[in-house]
């Protein structure tokens, strides 16, 4: 097991969010060793516990006063009440694992009202991978720890889709059509790291516009998805209105892209580096808690930046390429930006060999820029 850059609250409850397959169980397990465990994908523990969630407190020694843990908690939203009794009266702590946020937002479910911290697991940084992290692999197959260890990443990451599919979407009752969920799945693929076109997508796919939107929002409720919106603060151009959209994760985006002899290898590579960066930015903002909240900027006359990162430690615009050499219409995207926001820190990351600066742009490889990725955010 890689060792984790999150770390867990010292004594307040948490809630630790985190897609199927981010090694959240592992994680937890490790830390907790040896305290009271309910894993709700124990078809037992569920049945039990889903009839009467009043059994928490007496399935949990009455001496005990250390932490508990509760896996999948979302599968058992009423247990909370349970919890937040648990809390109050016998001063318990509890460590709540989820992989979907869907059933927690529903009206009145009981969020611990505040007794709770919220962390995210996310999948494996190119600093937890240390030496074995090997960027080739990584854009092919991504940060899941399984499909960094495994002998046949392919395959595993072919399963993974099909069990979200099956555990997820099908046992839940999210879409009542998994046929067309799944044409959606491959359709969304081609929107990976670009502008959201709704309507297109509901084309490709054959359904009614507002079942593709309830169906993105089945993705983000599951963590599988993400939209980035525009970065608009304070903005001197016209820009595009729609969000970025990505699959969590490098590797579970090359399982569902559908590839044939038509398709252009930048298609595919290109998206497929951005949402590694994307990938890594995520889970170190989340487990250092920088407070950054993460966007694009493309103006209507088509200059863009990938990813800008605005919050109290500044504003951070970088770029990239999936090109070993850098040319000046490359910088365009960032020269734009700065043109308006010129205390922005900015990065053109490549996949060459070599680090330089050029007029107030640091372009970085991006293997190294990955690696040191925490200095960047943190100034």
């Amino acid at each position: 097991m890689y060792s984790r850059l999150l770390r867990a609250p010292e004594r307040q409850s948490f809630f630790l969010f985190g897609p199927r397959g981010t090694g959240k169980t592992a994680w937890i397990t490790e830390r907790f060793s040896g305290m009271p465990t309910f894993d709700l994908l124990d078809s037992e523990v569920y049945t039990r516990l889903l009839a009467t969630p009043q059994l928490l407190g007496s399935l949990i020694p009455a001496a005990h006063r250390g932490w508990v843990v509760i896996d999948e908690v979302q599968r058992v939203p009423q247990l909370l009440n349970e919890v937040h009794r648990l809390i109050e009266s016998r001063r318990l702590r509890f460590a709540l694992t989820g992989s979907s946020a869907r059933k927690l937002r529903a009206r009145g479910v009981n969020l611990l009202a505040g007794r709770a911290l919220t962390r995210f697991m996310h999948p494996l940084t190119a600093s937890e991978l240390g030496k074995d992290f090997e960027l080739g692999r990584a854009l092919r197959y991504g940060g899941l720890p399984f499909a960094c260890t495994t002998r046949d990443p392919k395959a595993y990451l072919a399963s993974y889709v099909t069990s979200y599919l099956r555990e997820e979407v099908q046992q839940e009752g999210l879409a009542r059509n998994l046929s067309a969920f799944s044409r959606f799945l491959q359709a969304a693929s081609f929107s990976q790291a670009a502008p959201l076109n709704m309507a297109a997508v509901a084309r490709d796919c054959g359904v009614h516009a507002k079942v593709v939107e309830d169906y993105f929002t089945i993705l983000e409720d599951l963590l599988i998805a993400v939209r980035l919106p525009v970065f608009k603060r304070r903005a001197q151009r016209r820009l595009v209105a729609h969000p970025k959209f990505f699959f969590f994760d490098v590797g579970v985006f090359h399982a569902l892209r559908p590839r044939g002899p038509l398709d252009a290898t930048e298609e595919i590579e290109g998206p497929a580096l951005e949402t590694l960066v994307l990938e890594q930015l995520r889970a170190w903002n989340d487990y250092l808690d920088l407070g950054y909240s993460i966007h694009y900027w493309r103006t209507a006359a088509g200059d863009e930046v990938d990813f800008v990162l605005y919050g109290e430690r500044g504003l951070i615009a970088i770029e990239v390429k999936r090109s070993s050499r850098v040319r000046s219409e490359d910088l365009r995207g960032l020269r734009r930006f700065r043109e308006d926001f010129p205390m922005a820190r900015s990065y053109l990351l490549h996949t060459g060999p070599r680090r330089w600066h050029e007029n107030g742009i640091e372009i970085w490889p991006v293997g190294e820029a990955l690696a040191d990725l925490a200095g960047i955010m943190n100034g």
